[in-house]
């Protein structure tokens, strides 16, 4: 028995920041289902559900974050944390894990502004009525949609074939867009909030400006809040200065083979983070993503 728990803390230690989310959102889904049955209702997360008025939403302020951990379908919790898995895979190899996190919660964010603000404006004979918003959703697809607008060119094995992320991201659009003609047409609202999030940071972040800088001080705000500050250790930083490349002078960086090029570059956002990169470290990045 002690060797289990010790074998299940190990891994728990060992899991990534997207990783945490998704045993989050099980723990909450658990929790939900058994409370659905001793209560004998089937909304028993609703405190953590985005109300459809925004004057509910004012006396639940909350809900704009809780909503997107909240499920109660088996099959919509299943797919929504097998795409949250696959992308982290992905995003964390390129990517600091406060950047993915700032994608996926600001992709929540903006995809329950957008399901309020179309709830309060439309007129209530175009939409379908809805009890509310719950699901991971638009913060998965945010993260999906920014790996599409950032390395649309980079192929990904999808069952049987290869095929280009591009094509995946503008699939997903499509079919969200036809959602809004169906009984889910207010998740689908959200889920289109949540891919124009991703997409704007992708095409910023390749100009240079990460937009979620301001939000990722906001999460060190919360952070500190629930635990005491320690003093940081040292590690190593690279300056990147113009006459070297991952390292290496230009000279040897472009004697070696692509993949090695890819994988030093890679090796120095493990160690110091995407932001450690130099303009031309992430001009070539770009352009390798886009071959």
């Amino acid at each position: 028995m002690a060797s289990i728990k010790q074998d299940i803390s190990y891994k728990l230690k060992r899991l990534n920041a997207l990783e945490i989310i998704i045993v989050i959102d099980v723990v909450v889904f658990i929790i939900g289902f058994l409370l659905n049955k001793i209560l004998n209702t089937s909304d028993s997360l609703n405190w953590f559900k985005l109300p459809t008025d925004f004057f509910d939403f004012l006396y639940k302020p909350w809900t704009i974050v809780t909503y997107g951990f909240t499920h109660y379908g088996f099959l919509h919790i299943l797919f929504n944390l097998l795409v949250l898995y696959y992308v982290s895979r992905i995003l964390l190899n390129l990517f600091k894990p406060k950047m993915a996190l700032t994608i996926y919660f600001l992709g929540i964010i903006f995809g329950g502004l957008l399901f309020l603000l179309a709830y309060n404006v439309i007129p209530s004979q175009i939409l379908k009525p809805a009890n509310g918003l719950i699901g991971a959703s638009a913060g998965v697809r945010a993260l999906l949609i920014f790996l599409c607008a950032y390395m649309p060119q980079t192929e990904v094995r999808l069952v049987f074939w290869n095929i280009k992320l591009m094509y995946i991201g503008i699939a997903l659009v499509v079919i969200d867009f036809i959602g809004l003609l169906s009984t889910n047409q207010g998740g689908s609202i959200a889920h289109l909030g949540g891919s124009l999030l991703g997409y704007v940071y992708a095409i910023e972040l390749q100009k240079g400006n990460d937009i979620g800088t301001g939000f990722g001080r906001f999460m060190d705000w919360i952070e500190s809040l629930f635990k005491a500050k320690k003093r940081s250790p040292l590690k190593t930083v690279y300056k990147g200065k113009a006459s070297s490349v991952a390292g290496h002078t230009k000279k040897d960086f472009k004697e070696f083979n692509k993949q090695k090029q890819i994988d030093l570059i890679l090796d120095k956002i493990s160690k110091s983070g995407y932001e450690s990169l130099t303009k031309e470290e992430k001009a070539f990045l770009f352009k390798v993503g886009k071959e």
